[in-house]
């Protein structure tokens, strides 16, 4: 059985002191002790998806192993607003977030499965790769080609809304790409057009997961940075009026927010 590993919490600090792993010391902390243990992961995930068992409760379990992952590679990971998950009382929503590296994703379901079953919108050449089609088909995840705006637009509704009626919630990332900083430019308004067109809630969501970089050469194997936290921080339902502008707005400052305490709260622990 997986155990959720933040259960009752609304709030989660990685312990101080927390052991580093010995072949991480012993590899001085290379990257590459992080991605053969991250890819194993990986692949013992999609041989479960292509075995129709990758469940909840699995999805759970192969996650918690990747938030050990960056515990036991000096990370620290931090947590905030887990209630406001815990309330939905199963409620299904749109959760809003920004985009900054692919941890986000191999650490969600550690951090929110237990409160809500969801979905992704993805890119559809992720559907192309060995292992990764398969946990993609075991959570429904909508593809997108970023070719044509209007096209996933219409796909996004369309599909988005048929999972948000069959009681699952979806997880979506409005910007483009992955960036190290949050530009709300570039953060556009599907999440709340989805939640309209649906007619549920939204849930902001602001995330830093720049432990993980892109790299220069492959963008999916960049470097680690241990000194930089994880963080994940959910904010309270918004319920869309009018024509959403003003909880556009909200999920905005709710993000901008955070980034701002963060920083602050770094600039602290370095003085």
């Amino acid at each position: 059985m997986s155990e959720y590993m933040f259960k009752g919490l609304d709030s989660y600090d990685t312990p101080a002191g927390h052991p580093v792993a010995t072949w991480f010391k012993l590899l001085f902390r290379s990257r590459w002790y992080f991605y053969y243990r991250n890819f194993r992961t990986f692949i013992r995930t999609g041989k479960c998806g292509s075995k129709g068992e990758l469940d909840g409760e699995m999805q759970i379990h192969f996650s918690n192993d990747n938030i050990r992952l960056v515990e036991d590679c000096g990370g620290t990971v931090h947590l905030r607003g887990l209630n406001n998950l815990r309330d939905l009382n199963g409620e299904p929503v749109v959760i809003i977030g920004n985009h900054m590296s692919l941890l986000e994703t191999a650490a969600l379901h550690a951090i929110i499965r237990e409160y809500v079953d969801f979905s992704f919108v993805v890119k559809e050449s992720l559907y192309d790769i060995p292992y990764m089609r398969d946990i993609l088909k075991a959570l429904g995840a909508i593809p997108v080609t970023r070719a044509n705006p209007r096209e996933d637009l219409k796909k996004v509704l369309t599909d988005g809304k048929k999972v948000l009626e069959s009681g699952r919630s979806m997880v979506v990332f409005p910007q483009s790409t992955r960036t190290r900083f949050f530009d709300e430019e570039q953060f556009n308004s599907i999440g709340i057009k989805l939640a309209k067109s649906a007619g549920v809630r939204v849930v902001p969501m602001a995330l830093k997961t720049d432990f993980l970089e892109c790299g220069k050469l492959i963008r999916d194997l960049g470097p680690i940075y241990p000194q930089r936290p994880v963080r994940f921080e959910f904010g309270a339902p918004l319920t869309i009026t009018g024509n959403g502008q003003e909880q556009q707005k909200q999920v905005v400052e709710f993000i901008k927010a955070a980034f701002v305490r963060w920083e602050e709260s770094e600039k602290q622990v370095l003085s």
